[in-house]
């Protein structure tokens, strides 16, 4: 390898799994290729949040030395996801005065603004993630998308601004810096699998990703191009296991099977028997009684997936309907059971924007992974082969994560 090569990494920290993408960029074009991809099972995390440090630890060095065997390439930065219920988006404002009538508005000036909009809206405990300009006023003139230029003496804003609870990111970072891995972005999950699998096209009519991971299910609605709403709902594809494995009277690793092989979304109707073997010993079950336990959780996932729209005041309103992604998007029927609960178009996402072919690295379960490293790829700080990184600071990592979403729409450029 070229000491110029540049990589892009990705670093999916799920409850349940571990998944890290590592891409090449091509020095003439900037569009990545898919070089290495690793999987690893997680522990010591609950519902999106880290509960003991080793765990998630020991799962990011695993599924990152299966890339690096892969890309042959030695991972010691990356984007990384952040999840959970403490994931809260807040509706914020502000206004300043910029100087006097022939001043041009600058990066400064928005940098000024977007710190008053903020101040006394988050809490002292939590951590800006994001903050999204949905439009900008200046001098009375209103939904402009781009002061950057203009001229005028007074600016507000009206944006959206995603936090999460500084101790969960700190425990977060520190599991990465367990792996030494210093985080280039800290994104939430459901952010960076829309930037995976949403269309431009999409973003701009109203769209909903809907990111059913293991042990969250989470929620991030777009309008006119901007993030409208985040949410994570404390439930996933780990409730529906158990369910099965209390429900079914058998071992959460036979559930588990009788889950992946023969679940669906939509109850079948008729009845018949089916056989699972495990450890040498067969095990049967009715479809009747699996599809009775799955409808009942996925109905609760579903209703509390429609309650967070309804927040968003987008219920049955988005024309380009909703997109899974996630491990449990994998379900059989689950788009057709989304399409009749939420009133919406639904289907399952399908990561894009990249080169390379690598084994199920286009199935929902991936798409954060992907997203993340496309995010690695427009962020700041690229790496070149033989480069060494300086472990830096939770401030640090979140500065340089800061304009994830307003810079959404790079990837259509690639």
């Amino acid at each position: 390898m070229q000491e110029t090569s540049r990589y892009a990494v990705g670093i999916d920290i799920g409850t349940t799994t571990v998944r890290c993408v590592v891409g090449h960029i091509d020095a003439t074009t900037g569009a990545p290729t898919i070089v290495g991809v690793g999987t690893a099972p997680n522990s010591g995390m609950r519902k999106g949040a880290v509960a003991h440090l080793a765990g998630p630890g020991q799962a990011i060095d695993t599924a990152l030395g299966e890339a690096e065997r892969m890309s042959g390439y030695q991972v010691d930065a990356a984007s990384i996801s952040i999840n959970g219920a403490h994931i809260l988006s807040t509706k914020a404002d502000g206004m300043i005065a910029v100087g006097g009538a022939d001043h041009e508005i600058t990066e400064e000036d928005l940098a000024r603004i977007e710190e008053v909009a903020t101040l006394g809206k988050v809490p002292a405990n939590r951590e800006i993630l994001e903050v999204v300009p949905h439009s900008y006023r200046l001098d009375g003139q209103d939904n402009i998308k781009d002061p950057i230029g203009m001229t005028g003496t007074r600016l507000e804003i009206n944006a959206n601004v995603v936090s999460a609870l500084a101790p969960h990111l700190a425990n977060l970072q520190k599991s990465a810096e367990m792996a030494k891995v210093t985080p280039h972005t800290i994104t939430p999950a459901v952010l960076a699998a829309a930037r995976a699998v949403l269309t431009e096209q999409q973003l701009e009519n109203g769209v909903a990703v809907i990111d059913l991971g293991g042990a969250t299910t989470s929620i991030a609605v777009f309008e006119e191009g901007d993030l409208q709403y985040v949410a994570v709902i404390p439930l996933g594809g780990s409730n529906i296991s158990n369910d099965l494995a209390i429900g079914l009277k058998t071992d959460p690793e036979i559930a588990e099977k009788v889950k992946l092989s023969h679940a669906v979304a939509i109850p079948r109707g008729s009845s018949e028997e089916i056989n699972i073997k495990h450890e040498k010993e067969t095990y049967t079950f009715t479809t009747d009684d699996i599809d009775e336990i799955v409808e009942a959780r996925l109905e609760e996932i579903f209703d509390a997936i429609q309650k967070e729209l309804k927040k968003a005041g987008r219920a049955g309103q988005l024309p380009s309907g909703v997109v899974l992604t996630g491990g449990t998007a994998n379900l059989k029927g689950i788009s057709s059971y989304a399409k009749d609960k939420l009133n919406l178009a639904a289907r399952v996402g399908k990561s894009a924007g990249y080169g390379g072919v690598a084994e199920n690295i286009d199935q929902p379960q991936f798409a954060t992974a992907v997203g993340l490293m496309l995010t690695d790829v427009h962020g700041a700080n690229h790496i070149s082969s033989q480069s060494s990184q300086v472990k830096g600071s939770s401030k640090a990592a979140l500065k340089s994560a800061s304009g994830f979403v307003s810079k959404f729409l790079d990837r259509f450029k690639v």
